[in-house]
């Protein structure tokens, strides 16, 4: 009962970080039009903000992996927090200075720290507790980073986006719209911090990692001789990948005239819902995973938001605005499914096997960035077939190549 009530304290502390991460993703989707304003950017320069950010996890992840089997999940999760509040301080300057190369380097020293906390937090949420319910747990803790990308885009449009709007009509932009960015990243700075000194004096359990439940010894084999764990890292390629392709550039398609015609202060309030469908998703999702197998559902629900993109580009106008924003209730379960349907059976490599997936995380910087390329040359509505492709992916994983080790041996 003590090892249960601890493991219950220690999943509360960590779903604050699983908050704090999401919001602080989520503004992103409103520094790509803000930014894209403010420094006259064409689709593919904006999409660089993801790039920034999303390459942190590519670059980061092995050194945060092993820094974290150095220092261990605690101080590991410190360490994260400190760095993301630094990336956090470093807007301050870059408004300062209107540099567009400022604020993605800053972007990129933030990612970099919500890196570490991906590689420490996902994993630990994953075995603390029984196996079974590793999926349903993850999807609860995830529940909560949905609750951050919710408030995010809200968060932003109410601040970032309203005051700079603001600025522009009364000071005719330039540095006051850049500036809009200052205070709300100031404050995430010191949440940031104050989350991390709180951890430092919580106690969090130690955790080891047992053989895997098969018998075999996964520490002997390498990493790539396990092919779902290979096929579950291009599966959060293309999930991650699609998601924020999609919430990169819906702010800018509900502002097309042919779409919706908003200005993107309004847009971003109906981003937010794109955001809330994934955190209602999870919840329901991890209830539902206890009596539906997991990649089932990965399986119907990547399906279903393939033929919402479908449906989005053969019909356009507000039905696309709906059909895009509902994939946010789809896209729900992915992300928490593919970790924990690749790290089955790693045994003492689960944590090098979390930081290859965590790697794969880099399809956020990647994907927008293709999808920003057919933006400009062929129309952004059309360029929403890039995303269907990754779903497509998703739901053959779902279906078949999470098992693949077993349908070989």
């Amino acid at each position: 009962m003590p090892d249960k009530n601890r493991h219950t304290s220690a999943l509360m502390a960590l779903t604050v970080l699983f908050f704090m991460w999401g919001l602080i993703t989520s503004l992103n989707d409103i520094l790509v039009p803000h930014l894209k304003a403010v420094f006259t950017l064409n689709y593919v320069q904006a999409s660089l903000i993801q790039f920034s950010f999303f390459t942190a996890y590519f670059i980061m992840s092995f050194p945060a992996g092993r820094l974290v089997e150095r220092l261990g999940y605690k101080r590991g999760i410190i360490v994260g927090l400190v760095t993301a509040g630094i990336g956090c301080l470093l807007f301050n300057p870059a408004a300062s200075a209107q540099s567009y190369p400022f604020f993605l380097a800053a972007l990129f020293i933030l990612a970099s720290g919500i890196t570490l906390l991906q590689v420490a937090a996902n994993p630990y949420v994953n075995v603390l507790g029984s196996p079974e319910s590793a999926a349903s747990r993850l999807n609860m803790t995830q529940a909560f980073n949905s609750l951050g990308t919710t408030v995010g885009p809200l968060v932003g449009s109410v601040t970032i986006l309203a005051i700079g709007a603001g600025a522009a009509s009364q000071l005719g932009g330039g540095a006051s719209e850049a500036d809009s960015v200052k205070l709300p990243y100031l404050v995430l700075a010191g949440l940031l911090f104050a989350i991390a000194v709180l951890i430092g004096l919580f106690r969090l359990p130690t955790i080891t990692h047992g053989e895997p439940s098969d018998g075999s010894a996964a520490g002997q084999h390498s990493l790539f001789a396990h092919r779902h764990l290979i096929f579950g890292v291009i599966g959060i390629f293309a999930y991650v990948g699609a998601e924020v392709s999609i919430g990169s550039y819906l702010v800018s398609l509900m502002g097309q005239p042919e779409i919706a015609g908003m200005p993107s202060e309004h847009a971003s309030k109906y981003l937010s819902l794109y955001w809330g469908g994934a955190m209602v998703g999870r919840f329901i999702g991890s209830v539902l995973m206890r009596s539906i197998r997991p990649n089932r559902m990965l399986a119907f629900n990547a399906v279903t938001n393939a033929l919402l993109l479908a449906l989005a580009i053969g019909v356009g106008g507000h039905l696309a605005m709906w059909a895009l924003i509902l994939i946010g209730l789809f896209n729900s379960i992915m992300f928490p499914t593919i970790f924990s349907l690749a790290l089955e059976d790693l045994g003492n490599l689960t944590g090098k096997g979390s930081g290859l997936l965590c790697m794969a995380i880099v399809g956020g910087a990647l994907v927008p960035l293709l999808q920003g390329f057919f933006a400009d040359h062929i129309g952004l509505l059309y360029s929403f077939a890039i995303p269907l492709v990754c779903y497509l992916y998703i739901s053959w994983f779902g279906a078949r190549g999470y098992r693949a080790d077993q349908a070989r041996g």
